[in-house]
């Protein structure tokens, strides 16, 4: 396993000194890579765990003549959930608040997720000041998310209950005395019935003040658009909540304005009321803003189900006595007992019992996966049907749940290359809005028209503009698609990696353990059934001796025993597993890259290959002729065959091989009719290579290539100009999967497949793989589709708003309709998100 270390040089006075370090670490053995920067007074080290220390990089870096100390990075990384952002301006204005502070790193803001990540200097700010620049920014900091996921979703499905019962007790408000006032208003122009008492121009006066009545609780139901809105242009960082605050505002005093007309005699300047318009864009608004969160909320339901899995308590075995416990009091070591029917708590491994788990919530298996002592169970799975105390050995944010749940929180909050428009725009999109409002509005004076008329226009533009709709296209896809992957199983790590894997077009699978099973089993088992039929334990067997094939297999595994080749513990087990006597070996020798000998049961027995064979003087007589031809015939098959001799004389052979997975072949196809080049690469020779590729269906087979080489092998694809995806174990494969462009691990989680991956795959069923990149065009799709229909509201609605149609003898836009258009256009982009949630697996 290939470990990454930094360390920090000290003594070092110029770049002499820098290559001296360098060439000091590089000349041990299993260092893959050593890079001094002088600048930073810094290592990097890259070597193969077991062959090396951190002391010996230490001492030789000494040796040279310098101090080599831990690097202990004073960089942290928090997610802040804020609250108070209206639109993606919003997050742009705390983005430069905190990036003003010293000592910050970066920070980015999800306006999807609501939450700000920021990497900070601990030694220059503090975690209090960022947030304080957040409030100064005009926005709240909510607590920092508890290390518990059950906490966590907790907290978070209470917040948006609690936002969207205030939304729509809001909207509630608004709408009921909206509705009478956009009455009374279109009544007086359209000739509605109204009470005579109220007729606009009989009693001009008493209709200004029903309507200021009825205004009033509307505004106050939307006063924290003004609130929020012109405390962000004091601020500099307009967002689209000014956008309605000066919009409305315009409507309203122009029409208070037109009161005190009315008060002082001017009785035709009823005719210029316009508190309905007010009003109902702020009533619509409203409705649009509560949708928004509603449908916002659906978008993460993928992680809220994840983060729900984990039970409260654990049931705790001290000194014999089963006492509940929370689960955040659980500490590794504690021995955790779990009945039927039961969650398993933490991660662990069963002391006692036996059962079958339920493990679907996590790798999306559908059957249950049984267990006995030794086996590990992972946290939040289902106990299906037998009692099983367990030793925990990973509790709390180390449990695989919890890091699932971190992978998927840190794609979901992270940002695709293809947004980075869509934040160019969103930066700048208000104050050009204000400009356009302002010259249009100008213009249509300058023209000749009413002030009635630019203020129309003017209120129309604000209200059309919507940076949300820009803001929401990519992340809430990101966040629905990464979701929609966990639930199968399949953790894409960021928005990054969602994009890219959309691009591939060839994927490599490593054979061992990625398209086999990585565990040999015996396959075939061929006897030389002699005239004298002795068997095992009879005489001399001689050139006549005859051998059964469970004799040839208790033989080769009695003589395997004391192997600790994969091969041979395949004989092993399979003589188990068949019942063949398995006895003791004596004189017991290992030949490497030949095979073994040993006296079993008074016999000298051979095994190994054709050379092992003739080198100790075995005749090549018609039956090993005939053994020899056997063993090529399967190695065309991609199996290994092993000869066996006893006394002397051949007596069969023994084939081993490691069994194609039942979805390789499957996954396969599904690759290639995704329109992919597939490949295999493998240590293996050509000829069993190539058998595993025709058995699996791939044409393009790269053999004999050691570990190490791997990740060249992929280079030399990257430079044919291809996008390459590199699917492996993760172990032995961590180089060649972070050289290519998307590297997929398959299989069970391991830290190494996590940090070495682009893509974790929690299954073995390589299924998963055809999905993931299926998962990734459907987003990018997605998200494109979102950026157009965003894009092209705002291109077209703009111009409308400003009276592009009036220009042509068409209408002028009302501004009670752009309100309307603005809701819903946020609220279409997050349903269009929405429609990910139908996505389908490949089958």
């Amino acid at each position: 396993m290939v470990q990454t270390l930094t360390l920090k040089i000290n003594g070092m006075t110029c770049s002499a000194c820098a290559q001296a370090s360098e060439r000091a670490v590089k000349k041990l053995e299993g260092v893959q890579e050593a890079a001094v920067n002088f600048a930073t007074e810094k290592i990097l080290v890259k070597f193969e765990d077991g062959k090396l220390t951190v002391d010996s990089i230490k001492g030789a870096i000494v040796k040279a003549g310098y101090e080599a100390a831990d690097d202990v990075s004073p960089m942290k990384e928090t997610s802040i959930p804020i609250g108070g952002m209206t639109c993606t301006a919003c997050a742009k204005a705390i983005e430069r608040a905190v990036g003003k502070l010293p000592g910050i790193g970066a920070a980015s803001v999800n306006f999807a997720t609501e939450k700000a990540t920021v990497r900070y200097d601990s030694t220059k700010t503090r975690l209090s000041e960022i947030k304080g620049a957040i409030t100064r920014a005009g926005y709240t900091p909510l607590a920092v998310g508890s290390a518990n996921a059950a906490d966590r979703v907790d907290e978070h499905k209470l917040a948006k209950e609690r936002e969207i019962r205030v939304l729509k007790a809001k909207f509630a408000v608004s709408a009921l005395f909206s509705v009478p006032l956009f009455y009374i208003a279109m009544g007086a122009m359209l000739g509605w019935p109204l009470p005579a008492s109220m007729a606009a121009m009989d009693y001009p006066l008493r209709y200004a003040l029903i309507e200021i009545a009825l205004v009033i609780p509307v505004l106050a139901a939307g006063w924290r658009f003004y609130y929020v809105g012109f405390r962000a242009i004091l601020h500099r960082a307009p967002n689209m909540d000014s956008l309605i605050a000066m919009g409305t505002s315009a409507a309203v005093l122009y029409s208070l304005y037109s009161v005190f007309s009315i008060a002082g005699g001017e009785f035709r300047a009823v005719e210029d009321l316009y508190f309905e318009t007010a009003g109902v864009i702020i009533t619509l608004i409203l409705l649009g803003k509560t949708l928004e969160a509603i449908t916002k909320g659906r978008t993460s339901e993928s992680i809220k189900k994840l983060m729900g899995l984990q039970p409260k308590t654990a049931t705790v075995v001290q000194a014999g006595i089963e006492i509940e416990l929370p689960i955040e009091e659980v500490e590794a070591g504690d021995v955790i007992l779990v009945r039927p029917g039961e969650k398993i708590p933490v991660d662990g491994e069963v002391l006692t019992g036996a059962t079958s788990v339920d493990e679907s919530m996590l790798t999306g298996e559908s059957l249950p996966v049984e267990k006995h002592p030794g086996d590990a169970v992972v946290g939040a799975s289902i106990n299906k049907n037998g009692s099983i105390t367990f030793r925990a050995t990973r509790v709390g944010a180390d449990t695989v749940l919890s890091r699932i749940v971190k992978l998927v929180e840190d794609a979901q909050g992270s940002k695709a290359p293809i947004a980075a428009m869509a934040d160019i725009v969103s930066g700048v999109f208000v104050p050009v809005v204000f400009v356009i409002a302002l010259a249009a509005a100008g213009a249509w004076l300058l023209a000749g028209h009413t002030l009635v008329f630019a203020l129309t226009v003017f209120v129309a533009v604000l209200t059309i503009a919507c940076p949300c709709a820009l803001g929401l296209a990519t992340p809430t896809a990101i966040m629905v698609g990464t979701g929609k992957g966990a639930e199968h199983g399949v953790l894409i790590k960021s928005g990054a990696a969602l994009e890219t894997a959309h691009k591939i077009d060839t994927i490599v699978f490593d054979k061992t353990g990625t398209l086999t099973e990585g565990r040999p089993a015996v396959t075939d088992v061929s006897a030389v059934a002699g005239a004298g039929g002795s068997g095992v334990g009879g005489g001399a067997g001689g050139a006549a001796a005859g051998f059964t094939e469970l004799d040839i297999l208790s033989l080769a595994a009695s003589a395997e025993k004391g192997s600790e080749h994969p091969l041979g513990e395949a004989i092993v087990r399979a003589a188990e597993e068949r019942g063949a006597a398995v006895s003791v070996a004596t004189d017991f020798l290992a030949v490497p890259g030949f095979g073994i000998s040993a006296t079993v049961d008074g016999r000298r027995v051979l095994l190994g290959n054709e050379k092992h064979l003739a080198a100790n003087g075995v005749p090549r007589n018609a039956d090993f002729e005939a053994g020899s031809g056997k063993a090529h015939e399967l190695s065309g098959l991609g199996r290994t065959a092993m000869h066996i001799a006893v006394d002397g004389a051949y007596a069969g052979l023994v084939a081993v091989a490691d069994p194609v997975k039942a979805s390789s072949a499957r996954a396969v196809a599904a690759l290639q009719r995704l329109g992919l080049q597939v490949a295999m690469i493998t240590g293996d020779n050509r000829r069993t290579a190539e058998a595993v590729a025709r058995l699996v269906g791939i044409d393009r087979v790269l053999a004999e290539v050691l570990p190490q080489d791997k990740a060249g092998e992929v280079k030399k694809l990257q430079a044919e100009g291809r996008k390459v995806a590199m699917v492996g174990d993760g172990i032995n494969d961590a180089p060649a999967l972070a050289q290519a462009d998307i590297g997929i691990a398959v299989g069970s989680g391991t830290d190494v497949a996590m940090e070495s991956a682009d893509i974790v795959l929690m299954r073995s069923d390589l299924m998963d793989v055809p999905t993931a990149i299926k998962l990734s065009k459907s987003v990018i799709r997605n998200i494109k589709q979102n950026l157009f229909w965003a894009f092209g509201y705002n291109v077209l609605g703009i111009p409308v708003a400003a009276g592009l149609l009036y220009v042509f003898g068409g209408p002028l836009l009302n501004p009670i309709i752009a309100a309307a258009a603005m809701s819903m256009s946020s609220v279409s982009v997050l349903t269009n998100a929405l429609r990910l949630k139908r996505f389908q697996p490949s089958k």
